[in-house]
């Protein structure tokens, strides 16, 4: 049986959160998408200490629909690497459960 997967990504705009997961619920790679604005990230990149605002996007899906996730993010993603992070999940409500798996679509699909 397939299990839920969280998948957590950050956007440099709410406005580019948006856009990428409307596509992704449309497309029925997830059930939902939650994005919270007003996050401040401090990073390493290309050799320097980068700051910036962004916005992250918890993705909720089932675990066999993660890597098309992930690759449906990065090809709508402006960053060159953007954070694609698959967090497992232990349990919760199996009503809620029973709804993620309804709502998005099997590998086969």
């Amino acid at each position: 049986m397939d299990r839920a997967v969280f998948v957590y990504t950050t956007y440099p705009s709410v406005v580019e959160a948006e856009q990428a997961g409307r596509a992704i619920v449309e497309r029925r790679l997830a059930a939902c998408v939650n994005i919270l604005p007003g996050m401040i990230s401090h990073y390493w990149w290309q050799g320097a200490i980068e700051r910036a605002e962004e916005a992250v996007m918890i993705i909720k899906t089932r675990v066999s629909l993660a890597e098309a996730v992930r690759d449906a993010v990065k090809a709508m993603h402006s960053y060159t690497t953007p954070a694609v992070l698959f967090l497992p999940l232990e349990g919760g409500d199996p009503a809620y459960l029973n709804w993620l798996m309804q709502e998005t679509r099997d590998e086969q699909s």
